[in-house]
């Protein structure tokens, strides 16, 4: 039994047509070089053709890539040295660009996140980078975002996760918030002193307005301390001698 040759050639194409089948997700693109030249537009999802040797296809994927930057020494605008790491997010949205114009986008990215986290927070003072994550982060992420949008890159957020402080910068930080709950407490205190002082003006006022004020407040007085079954003695003393007494004490006064 003999082969046609026309079958040979046929089986031939239609394997070599085979292996050049290739599948993308729909999360994935792929940018072919045809005899070393880029085609304009890459391709997918779905089934593609790439013909061997005369095209090579790169696999690019554009899922929302987190890239975790490691921990950064920093000293900041006012001399204290930290640690500092952050998390990226960024995808890409130009599989052409992200091949072409830089050899490898992720550590390229990577690096660029590294320098750019230690310049911007180097910039910022201690209080700042605890306070005002929110105002950094969208700096670091606008910064980012411009220095890699030639590469086809979009940085969509980046997050300062940690700060790690020198032991002796949260001590002096700990001691800080203890003066500083403590003058609170004072400042209330105080305010709660000035407060019953004119509550007792008023009282003063009213009693001073009404004498038999004086005589049931004393009564009431009586009441509550009877009411606790101690072991006080008590020696009722009458008002009106308290008022004799008050006005002996005045009139030498009113005469002066």
């Amino acid at each position: 039994m003999t082969f046609s040759p026309y079958l040979l050639v046929l089986a031939v194409v239609v394997l070599y047509l085979l292996n050049s089948i290739k599948i993308l997700n729909e999360y994935e693109r792929g940018v072919i070089f045809r005899l070393g030249k880029v085609l304009p537009r890459p391709k997918g999802p779905g089934i593609i053709f790439v013909f061997r040797p005369i095209d090579r296809m790169v696999r690019v994927s554009l899922r929302t890539v987190v890239f975790d930057v490691p921990p950064q020494d920093i000293i900041t605008r006012d001399n204290v040295s930290v640690k500092v790491n952050a998390v990226l997010y960024f995808r890409v949205m130009n599989p052409k660009n992200a091949i072409v114009e830089v050899e490898n986008f992720h550590y390229a990215t990577s690096q660029l996140a590294q320098t750019t986290l230690r310049s911007i927070l180097g910039r910022a003072e201690l209080d700042d980078l605890l306070a005002q994550r929110d105002r950094l982060n969208q700096e670091l992420q606008q910064i980012l975002d411009s220095q890699t949008d030639p590469w086809g890159i979009k940085v969509s957020s980046v997050e300062v996760k940690h700060v790690d402080l020198p032991a002796d910068m949260q001590r002096a930080m700990a001691r800080q918030a203890e003066a500083e709950r403590e003058k609170r407490a004072k400042i209330i205190h105080a305010e709660g002193e000035l407060s019953a002082s004119e509550k007792l003006a008023q009282a003063a006022a009213v009693i001073n307005r009404e004498p038999m004020a004086i005589t049931l407040r004393y009564l009431q007085t009586l009441t509550d301390i009877a009411a606790e079954h101690n072991s006080t003695i008590i020696f009722p003393l009458p008002i009106d001698l308290l008022r004799v007494v008050r006005d002996a004490t005045v009139r030498p006064t009113d005469q002066r």
